[in-house]
């Protein structure tokens, strides 16, 4: 998964994939913050617990079979198991968490969803090599704890609660990190087949569209097969058709996820190799300098003859204080212009305002989304002042070049 701007965050990991009282602090994404690890914060999304609910039924009635003697205990078994397993996939995605940091990778967040969890890492690994290690740790460490799981399963009988507890979260686990072998974005397998095909090719674009590709047929392959599969197990244990109804709607939002994660990899590699075409320097508009007391009739004359599209207010030294905000300047009618100050239509600087010439690319993004503004005033290296870009113009040029053709 993803979001807009940004590079691919890591993927959803599930192996059917993978405050005051009364008052939950929520995220960016609607999640409930359940705490921070090394300063990154884990939130729970809301449809994590319709998820849990399903797995405490589901569990449920196979306990019931197993341990008829429980009787309505067993959802509180099964409880557990729920929680218990999306501990086991919290853990996974620390190992993405903490590989990441390693790497000096900034990662935004940790979420617990429906069919999985996602961290969120905001930058692109530099490397294959890294890339691939990035990936792979988290499916190693599910394979980890289902050794564990199972070393804990010697060490107690089979037919009691902690034996089967043992056992699902054994078998979940190793689930788990099959599924996320699997070589198709955006699992971790699709992570790494793209890291090889990137090192082989010397490419990312190349490794990305390959792998994506590739998790487009797994989407396809699970939304076909699943299904077959139930309704051939079904018919051989005398399933019912509800059996196979469930699996085969488990079936397609499974391979919908895949799907979708898989184009939206190709959306943002695409992204990423236009993003160089985001330069301050050629989006930025020519400005003129204007004292705070001018009028805006005036301060417009002065722009119109020199061919500027913006007014930056200066003080008496020289130095800029303030950006004339366009949206402010249509709000004035034309008979009005003369008898009002630059001033009352302009918005101070903060530090945050001023951008680098230089600045392009992923980089140019990173600044404008630090200090929201509809207006940046930009400046030389030598703190010259070179122009001012407007939010509008940055948004223009990214949905142009990201229409091109590929």
């Amino acid at each position: 998964m993803s979001e807009s701007g940004r590079p691919p965050s890591r993927k959803s990991d599930a192996p059917a994939q993978n405050g005051a009282p009364g008052k939950s602090p929520r995220g960016p994404g609607g999640g409930i913050l359940m705490g921070r690890f090394f300063g990154v914060p884990i939130y729970v999304a809301p449809s994590w617990f319709l998820v849990a609910a399903l797995i405490t039924w589901v569990f449920g009635d196979q306990l019931d079979t197993v341990l008829p003697e429980l009787g309505g205990v067993r959802y509180l078994v099964s409880l557990f198991f729920a929680v218990a397993f999306y501990g086991s996939v919290l853990i996974h995605e620390l190992a993405h968490t903490v590989a990441a940091l390693r790497f000096k990778l900034p990662v935004r967040r940790i979420q617990l969803q429906f069919f999985g969890g996602v961290s969120e890492i905001e930058k692109e690994s530099d490397t294959p090599g890294r890339e691939f290690m990035l990936a792979f740790v988290g499916p190693l460490l599910s394979l980890v704890l289902a050794g564990v799981f199972f070393g804990g399963m010697q060490l107690v009988e089979s037919g009691t609660v902690p034996g089967v507890l043992l056992a699902g979260l054994m078998i979940s686990n190793l689930i788990v990190a099959i599924f996320n072998f699997l070589p198709g974005l955006p699992l971790d397998g699709g992570r790494m087949l793209r890291a090889v095909v990137w090192k082989i090719s010397g490419k990312a674009m190349t490794g990305t569209v390959a792998a994506a590709w590739v998790g487009r047929g797994l989407a396809l392959a699970v939304l076909i097969g699943l299904p077959m599969l139930s309704y051939a197990r079904n018919g051989d244990d005398g399933g019912t058709g509800f059996d196979s109804l469930t699996d085969a709607l488990l079936a397609a939002i499974l391979a919908a996820i895949i799907w979708t994660g898989a184009g939206n990899s190709l959306r943002m590699a695409r992204l990423r190799e236009r993003l160089p075409d985001l330069r301050a320097r050629t989006l930025t508009r020519r400005a003129v300098p204007v004292s705070s007391d001018t009028p805006l009739s005036e301060a417009l004359r002065r722009a119109h003859e020199a061919g500027a599209r913006a007014l930056v207010v200066v003080d008496g030294r020289g130095d800029p204080t303030a950006l004339v905000r366009e949206s402010s300047i249509v709000t004035v009618p034309e008979h009005r212009r003369p008898w009002v100050a630059v001033s009352g239509l302009a918005q101070d600087l903060t530090p945050g305002m001023r951008v680098s010439a230089e600045l392009a690319g992923e980089a140019l993004l990173d600044t404008l989304k630090a200090t929201p503004s509809t207006e940046y005033l930009v400046v030389e290296p030598t703190g010259e002042i070179y122009g001012v870009l407007a939010t509008a113009d940055v948004e223009k040029a990214f949905l142009a070049a990201m229409s091109r053709p590929s």
